[in-house]
């Protein structure tokens, strides 16, 4: 067996989303109508209508990703046949992305699931207040060198951090506003080719989230937690957790903590994984598959014609 499943992060969201998927499967209908029942929200209409300023929204756009996945993951096995337990060797996510990843695996109920991530975006929008946070794409360098860059640029109590570890040349780092811009300015003078600012709401993965962390690991405290029915790859370790304990604690720290995507690959692609099967809303992770290794394929299954043409090869 050599796929992994994998899902999205934020960023991938976009207004029409899973809306092919309800029209043409009962199941994903179903998925959606659990997680609006466990939200007392109709987040399904919000995700299929918009508009787009309201889903973006971190406690929107958290739970709505999720819902996508697992509505692809529930087409998948009931109309496919195809079941994570018997196909997967991993299952891994990006950010919160790891929460579809332990859904997926059987450790986390949907409407867990969904409720812990609508409480991770109020957390983590709350913690920072707006226009005090900011992140940036240091694009062409590598981590440790955007390590030292994010070093260098917190200063007079100021916090930046790497954030992101996406793909080779690609890492976001995250933190103060003003401790951001002067990393900017400085992996421009130490052989970045672009640093550019992204357009988030929060300085998302850095020790300004500790307030959210403490939020999460309260929250996290009340849900059951199974052992996954395949290893999860964590974000913070890169590398895989089975126990509940850990996969609890884990996910604390991951609010703070360095999300490891780029060495969550390279451990998948050495314990023989050749495809990377992106569940969910948009094409980040397949596309960043051959980035991290030229041998990995990546495939993304959004909507009906990605997952027939993926039944008919399973």
């Amino acid at each position: 067996m050599s796929w992994a499943y994998v899902f999205p992060g934020q960023g991938s969201q976009a207004v029409g989303m899973g809306k092919e998927l309800a029209q043409a499967f009962a199941e994903a209908r179903e998925v959606f109508g659990e997680v609006d029942e466990a939200l007392s929200q109709n987040l399904s209409k919000l995700m299929f209508e918009g508009p787009d300023d309201e889903l973006t929204l971190t406690e929107n756009a958290q739970p709505a990703l999720m819902a996508v996945s697992m509505a692809v993951v529930r087409v998948l096995e009931k109309q496919g046949k195809v079941s994570i337990r018997n196909t997967a060797r991993y299952v891994a996510g990006h950010s919160l992305g790891e929460y579809s990843a332990l859904a997926a695996a059987g450790s986390l109920t949907l409407s867990d699931a969904a409720r812990l991530l609508k409480t991770r975006g109020q957390a983590m929008q709350k913690a920072v207040p707006v226009g005090v946070g900011a992140m940036a794409a240091l694009l062409g360098l590598d981590l440790d060198q955007a390590q030292e860059v994010a070093g260098e640029a917190s200063a007079d109590g100021e916090v930046c951090a790497a954030a992101n570890d996406n793909a080779p040349g690609q890492v976001v780092v995250s933190g103060h506003k003003a401790a951001v811009e002067r990393a900017i300015a400085l992996a421009k003078t130490k052989g970045a080719k672009r640093a550019i600012m992204l357009p988030v709401s929060a300085p998302f993965h850095c020790p300004l989230m500790k307030p959210a962390a403490e939020a999460m690991a309260e929250a996290l405290a009340k849900v059951t937690i199974r052992a996954p029915a395949v290893p999860v790859i964590a974000n913070v370790t890169a590398s895989t957790v089975i126990d509940p304990d850990e996969i609890r604690r884990l996910l604390v720290e991951q609010v703070t903590g360095l999300v490891r995507w780029r060495e969550s690959v390279h451990l998948m692609k050495e314990a023989g994984v050749s495809t990377l099967v992106e569940c969910g809303a948009g094409k980040v992770l397949s596309g960043l598959a051959k980035r991290i290794d030229p041998d990995l394929t990546g495939i993304s299954l959004q909507g009906p014609a990605d997952i027939e043409a993926f039944i008919k090869q399973a």
